[in-house]
């Protein structure tokens, strides 16, 4: 497997809001020869992690398809259905789907600064590194979401295939756009959302991951799904995972660790997320927002980051239970997870160069592999 190098250096951008933004071709306030439809299976991923909810300025709710479903469609027909089970690893106070921040809103105990900063988070028009790109008046450009035919959420396009945004009007968002009304979609950060607690909080987390990965005579490495291991056991608990994300993204580090040559820091996000939900670059930019690792006007640099789906799993595999020819019983096997999970259809970055993008796109193939692993394991 080949990995993204990650550099450190920040970027800089002149004036003082603080979103997160879609990397997406920017699109002009005023459109004509409107298409409704969806933009499609990778842009949904950049467009979206969208809450199933629309929001933000004068809409009512509704639902919306996220990003493409977690593992190809072989993957839905062969291996082990789960049993409907509550997703016991999403704990209470990470606040419950749909709720205004798409996270359920603040969580108990959270710091007031965190909660109330990012309390209306939305997706908006950003450059490939996930700077705003602002109207000349200095706004952020939100995009325009509609609902199509069969009651889902969708990005609005125009002739060209562009995602259009909401203009202003007299300084607030419009509501309509030639007659067809518009919405703002909220970003679901789902169990992420723990973020916004006090530092006390992650700091523990933290200790508890490093106390495991440095360990007298500890054998760190990966599982299949790309999270750090401590002699054969996974760090799966989201916190943990969520420390050392905000660690590393912060110091290019873990203090006492030695970490495997294929680690990804994109797995620890995706270790922290759910395992049902999907991450975006929306996702991304307000956590890392939330978390520190931007600051102010200050964007961490991913410029240097190139993801390429075939690359990392080509080769990786994962021991799972599949549904044999008889339909009925399942049986332990070896299967690709390039193959499996991802149908063996490679990512096309939108952009030609890295960026966000390819981290995020990163982050959620972790996250489809964890899940993967994780309904189809072997007990």
């Amino acid at each position: 497997m080949t990995y993204p190098t990650y550099n450190f250096k920040k970027l800089i951008l002149a004036g003082g809001t603080m979103f997160a933004m879609l990397a997406v071709p920017l699109a002009v306030n005023s459109v004509t020869g409107l298409d409704l439809g969806v933009i499609s299976a990778a842009h949904a991923a950049d467009d979206g992690g969208s809450s199933k909810k629309g929001g933000g300025h004068k809409g009512k709710a509704g639902s919306q398809k996220g990003a493409q479903g977690k593992g190809g469609e072989a993957s839905k027909k062969i291996f082990r259905i789960p049993a409907a089970e509550e997703d016991s690893d999403r704990p209470v106070w990470a606040g419950v789907k749909g709720g205004k921040s798409g996270g359920g809103g603040k969580p108990v105990g959270a710091g007031t600064k965190k909660g109330d900063l990012f309390g209306d988070m939305v997706v908006v028009l950003r450059d490939a590194n996930g700077v705003p790109i602002l109207t000349s008046d200095g706004l952020v450009q939100v995009i325009a979401y509609v609902y199509d035919a069969s009651g889902n959420l969708v990005p609005l396009k125009d002739a060209s295939g562009n995602p259009v945004v909401i203009p202003y009007v007299d300084g607030e968002l419009a509501t309509t756009i030639n007659g067809v009304p518009v919405y703002s979609a909220e970003v679901d950060l789902g169990r992420l959302s723990v973020a916004r607690a006090p530092d006390k909080v992650l700091q523990h987390s933290l200790d508890e991951a490093l106390a495991k990965l440095t360990t007298s005579g500890a054998v760190i490495a990966l599982d299949a799904a790309g999270r750090l291991t401590v002699n054969g056991t996974a760090i799966d608990s989201p916190l943990e995972n969520l420390a050392l994300y905000d660690t590393y993204m912060k110091t290019g580090t873990l203090p006492g660790v030695t970490l495997p040559a294929n680690f990804n820091p994109a797995a620890l996000l995706a270790a922290a997320a759910d395992k049902t939900g999907s991450i975006s670059v929306d996702t991304v930019v307000y956590m890392d927002s939330i978390l520190g690792i931007n600051s102010g006007t200050t964007y961490y640099d991913f410029s240097s980051v190139n993801y390429d789906r075939y690359t990392t799993w080509k080769n990786a595999t994962a021991t799972v239970l599949v549904l044999q020819p008889d339909g009925v019983t399942y049986k332990a096997e070896t299967v690709n997870l390039y193959d499996a999970v991802f149908n063996s259809t490679n990512w096309t970055d939108p952009t030609p160069v890295g960026g966000a993008d390819d981290f995020a796109t990163a982050a959620d193939d972790y996250l489809k592999v964890i899940e993967f692993v994780h309904d189809n394991g072997v007990r």
